[in-house]
């Protein structure tokens, strides 16, 4: 018997045996054919939905030919409208683009006269090592340049020195060459190592080593100069030599500038055992190194340069201060442009203790009063020149308001020398205050939002320096 044959009670006329069963589908669909299939029926679907659409709102005599006209009329139109409200954009907004901060500080560098003959081959140190060849050991004279660089790489140099108690003045002048103008980057460092333990003082503030030669100024700026550093010096050649400025480039950088800016911190930390530069020395120094801030290829330095920042802005004696602090700040105030260069100035004077609060003051004060071309530093006369711009007029230049709500800030706020004039600080936030509600968040005006943004959150500082009990006029001169 036949397992798929019908039993002997089955019969033909049985119903369910005589339904013929479903061919089975030979072919597998795969997820290309359903996407085909499914897209197939999708197009289908929308163009049978349009057809109804259409049928739904077509009047009467209606002429495909009518429909095109009418929609094209209207895209017309809408262009036209588009084009107007940019023009009245353009209007409101020229579109002038503020460039951003940054000066070029170097250009061209050029080689130094000072690398040949510091007499370093006669020095003591180095006769001592010649000679000694029941030791095993012979040092030719014309190599001991190249044996100082390995002690001095490898820090044995400083450990004679220091172990010693004393170093020449051929060393010393030998090791701050290499700090300033070597291009081989251990060399540098190692060297910049040195002076820096050369200049530390223990706790009875006296120097870890005895030594004559110290670093001058004609030194420190001549290596600067030599740099390709444009505020005082013009464009040079840039050398070739493998002797000259480390990564010499045109208008870059040079790769001595890090150990350039330790070496000075570290002049202006030994200011009372040995006053390496004068006060005007220190002043113009100090307007060197705020400029650099405003070098984009130097971004990585902002630390080294905030220590040395610092550490000339300490180096002044009390009485020094306050006369050097107003000098620095005229000499760069007339050196920056009024734009965000200024502002990245002022922004970059970020001590915390009173000098650097009254200098970042001062500089705001200088930049002021040079915007508004007035021959005395009045402070009323610059509030009032402030608070005198109206921000609904349309030909308001809204990019300067905003440079001189943020140095006005900083003159009244850096420094406690006004904040008991209450009614310069009520003037200030009331202008305030209508800088931030009399333009709206819809002006399309050039810098308008942002003056408005930067209104009210000046506003809001303002209000939470509440002014001493006193009055009176400020002119600083």
């Amino acid at each position: 018997m036949v397992i798929d044959d019908p039993l002997d009670f089955e019969g033909d006329n049985d119903p369910l045996l005589s339904t013929p069963r479903p061919a089975k589908r030979k072919k597998v669909i795969g997820l290309d054919d359903l996407l085909v299939e499914f897209c197939e029926t999708g197009k289908d679907e929308l163009k049978a939905s349009a057809a109804k659409a259409k049928a739904k709102g077509r009047p009467k005599g209606y002429n495909s030919d009518d429909e095109d006209e009418h929609v094209t009329e209207k895209e017309i139109s809408f262009c036209k409208f588009v084009e107007e409200c940019e023009e009245k954009a353009k209007a409101l907004d020229p579109g002038e683009e503020v460039p951003q901060w940054g000066q070029q500080v170097f250009g061209c560098q050029k080689s130094p006269t000072i690398l040949n003959g510091t007499g370093v081959e006669n020095c003591q140190l180095l006769q001592s090592f010649c000679g000694h060849e029941h030791l095993g050991f012979d040092l030719e004279i014309e190599k001991g340049e190249g044996f100082l660089e390995g002690m001095l790489i490898d820090g044995w140099l400083l450990k004679l020195i220091l172990l010693y108690g004393s170093v020449e003045d051929s060393i010393a002048s030998w090791t701050l060459t290499k700090l300033l103008y070597s291009s081989n980057k251990k060399l540098q460092d190692s060297a910049s190592e040195f002076w820096d333990n050369l200049l530390s003082l223990n706790e009875d503030d006296k120097p870890l080593v005895n030594f004559g030669y110290f670093p001058s100024y004609s030194i420190v700026k001549g290596a600067l100069l030599n740099y390709g550093y444009l505020q005082d010096a013009p464009c040079t050649t840039t050398s070739t030599s493998e002797t000259a400025v480390a990564g010499t480039s045109d208008g870059g950088p040079p790769q001595n500038i890090t150990a350039w800016l330790k070496l000075v911190s570290a002049c202006c930390k030994i200011r009372k055992l040995h006053p390496v530069f004068s006060p005007s020395e220190a002043e113009d120094l100090l307007v060197t190194v705020i400029s650099l801030f405003l070098d984009r290829q130097l971004e990585g330095l902002l630390l080294i340069l905030g220590d040395c920042l610092n550490s000339l802005v300490l180096y002044f004696s009390t009485s020094e201060w306050e006369c050097s602090c107003l000098m620095v700040a005229e000499s760069i105030s007339k050196r920056v442009r009024m734009d965000l260069n200024c502002l990245r100035i002022v922004d970059c004077i970020t001590g915390t203790n009173d000098r650097s609060k009254f200098l970042r003051s001062q500089l705001a004060l200088q930049l002021l009063k040079n915007s508004f071309g007035l021959k005395v530093a009045n402070v009323e006369k610059i509030l009032k020149s402030v608070t005198s711009t109206n921000v609904k007029e349309k030909e308001c230049n809204f990019f300067m308001l905003y440079v001189h709500l943020v140095l006005m800030d900083n003159l009244l706020f850096s420094s406690d020398a006004f904040r008991n004039k209450p009614a310069i600080i009520e003037a200030w936030r009331t202008y305030l205050r209508n800088c931030s509600t009399q333009i709206g968040c819809t002006d399309w005006r050039f810098y308008a939002s942002k003056v408005r943004n930067k209104a009210s959150y000046l506003l809001q500082g303002a209000i939470s320096k509440k002014p001493a009990a006193g009055g009176g006029s400020v002119s600083t001169q």
